[in-house]
């Protein structure tokens, strides 16, 4: 023991060519990552045994938050935490602070006064009470004294004056005293170290800002919708700088149909992410003015280009369709879709790749796709497949064999926490969304007809209305339900070239929707007293919970809604 003791000491150094050259050694052992806790780690590391036979970094709480240093009062001193511990093999049953826990010391401790003084602390031959004044614990001052630990030294961590926390350092038999001249390159590696802990700290502040955006501007949760059972999950870069501009979104569209948006703005940072808070906003009500997904890409497109930033993002826009059980989507460049049947065969649905958004290359054509009850649709970003190593082909090969297990995880438990995609060398950040096809309920919810071009039409619909809300146990509210189908029909007759389809929806609220060829959106129009008509959308706007219209890939959709009791909700007791 004396042996590697001594060998120990020997190899420290001694020589100011010596020290000279082990600090700059240190530039190169200290900060070789941007993470705050490994640097203090390798900060430890790297002065046992050159420096000291033991040695803890203590950094405050502030710190470790990504903030700066806190407000220093002598009723409440800086809350500390053990972030790194190092020291030879004869110190290992010593008890300093265990690492990741707060530093709990008595406020005589001297490490505390290195805090407050901002000064280093050097006990060259340490007493016995100054066991007490070292140690976190009475049983911990009593291991170091029969450890024979008899020098103690400490020095602050400050960078651009910001004081991020304390390291000290102790010796044991075998090793002789601290002296000033180890307080001094103590002191000097301590300001290397800090600054690239206070890189670390400044570039984890800066991730957790972009992620807190980023975050913020994505759904905080998502509409429930006929027929469908939609799940998300957002995981960020494990690099802060791959941080930035992924995003999703579900919308509940008229007739009980739903959008799901997945994009990817080519960027990180913040830039990126505040064009992807644009874009989400953009295509958001964009869906609500439009269901054909191939012209709700080629109006983003236009938006993009419409930026200050020369950016360019990746979409793939879906519209899922209760009554057909079918998916219509368009992609702007964006990686292809994953369809997974209920006999769990998987199957990569062929969309064409189109320009992504902001290129300038439109249209965008979109394409039919059945998903029947049981079967998953998987939406996702690159990140979830693009490595370090690999080819992108080959990762995408693993990620449709492994979907069918993903989408099952993910479904049973909401959190695909361990990816089998090579999950530690991901690059970038990735969001993951699957929409899962609902079997039919045995009264359907969703009715569809189609009405005819005559001056019938509006008589058939009122008949068809009156009885399924009769069949649904709705008879309450048919007959607000059969003066707005009337009033539809009737604008359907006389601007829309006829009506062509009524759909009836009962989900949270009775949805009434009349379809026509027409090409212009209604308004509500100012009529006069004397005026025989105008008054017809004032009606519909009085007497229901909220009305709009949206175009078609052949005209447009007017769509009205109306609450339903809580005593006649479809999963009422």
């Amino acid at each position: 023991m004396r042996l590697r003791r001594a060998t120990a000491a020997m190899a420290r150094p001694r020589t100011s060519r010596a020290r000279l050259a082990w600090l700059n050694r240190a530039s190169t052992m200290i900060g070789t990552t941007l993470d705050l806790e490994r640097t203090a780690r390798e900060l430890a590391d790297y002065t046992v045994p050159q420096l000291a036979d033991g040695a803890a970094v203590d950094l405050l709480e502030s710190v470790l938050r990504g903030e700066g240093g806190a407000r220093w009062t002598e009723a409440r001193p800086p809350a500390t935490r053990a972030v790194a511990v190092s020291s030879l093999k004869e110190l290992e049953d010593l008890e300093p602070d265990e690492v990741g826990t707060p530093s709990v010391h008595p406020h005589t401790v001297l490490s505390l006064h290195c805090l407050r003084e901002r000064e280093p602390v050097l006990i060259g031959r340490m007493s016995r009470d100054d066991y007490e004044r070292v140690a976190p614990s009475p049983s911990a001052a009593a291991k170091l004294r029969a450890a024979g630990v008899h020098s103690y030294m400490a020095v602050p961590l400050i960078a651009r004056g910001v004081l991020l926390g304390v390291a000290d350092f102790i010796r044991a038999p075998g090793s002789p005293p601290f002296t000033e001249a180890d307080v001094e390159l103590a002191m000097q590696l301590a300001s290397q170290a800090a600054v690239s802990i206070d890189n670390a700290r400044l570039y984890g502040r800066e991730r957790e800002h972009v992620l807190s955006l980023q975050r913020s501007l994505l759904p905080r949760g998502t509409p429930k919708t006929p027929g469908l059972e939609v799940f998300t999950h957002y995981t960020p870069s494990p690099d802060p700088s791959g941080v930035g501009g992924d995003w999703f979104d579900v919308v509940a569209l008229p007739g009980g149909r739903t959008a799901l948006v997945v994009g990817d703005v080519m960027g990180h940072g913040l830039p990126a992410a505040a064009t992807m808070g644009r874009l989400r906003t953009v295509g958001r009500t964009l869906l609500s003015l439009d269901i054909a997904p191939e012209r709700v890409l080629a109006r983003l497109d236009l938006a993009v280009r419409d930026l200050e930033d020369d950016q360019t993002a990746t979409c793939l826009c879906a519209v899922y369709d209760p009554a057909t059980a079918s998916c219509t989507i368009a992609g702007a460049g964006h990686m292809p879709p994953l369809l997974v049947s209920a006999d769990g065969t998987a199957t990569r649905v062929e969309v064409p790749t189109g320009a992504p958004l902001g290129s300038g290359v439109i249209p965008y054509d979109p394409v039919a796709v059945p998903v029947p009850a049981g079967s998953r649709l998987m939406l996702y970003t690159d990140g979830l497949v693009k490595t370090r190593e690999g080819d992108l082909d080959a990762q995408l090969g693993r990620l449709l064999e492994a979907a069918p297990t993903l989408m099952d995880r993910l479904l049973d438990s909401r959190d695909p926490a361990s990816l089998p995609l090579g999950d530690a060398a991901r690059l970038d950040e990735s969001v993951l969304l699957v929409a899962a096809a609902e079997d039919p309920r045995p009264d359907a919810d969703v009715c569809v007809w189609s009405l005819p071009p005559d001056g019938t039409a509006a008589s058939v619909a009122r008949n068809l209305v009156a009885d399924r809300l009769a069949r649904w146990g709705l008879e309450e509210l048919a007959d607000v339900a059969e003066l707005i189908v009337s009033e539809l029909v009737g604008n359907a007759l006389r601007y829309g070239n006829g009506p062509g389809q009524l759909r009836l929806l009962r989900h949270d609220r009775l949805t009434l929707e009349v379809s026509d060829t027409g090409p212009d959106l209604p308004r509500i129009q100012r009529a006069d007293l004397s005026d025989e008509g105008g008054r017809g959308l004032q009606l519909i706007n009085m007497l229901s919970r909220n009305w709009g219209s949206c175009r078609t890939s052949v005209g447009k959709v007017v769509w009205v809604e109306q609450d339903i009791p809580a005593s006649l909700a479809p999963d009422a007791p």
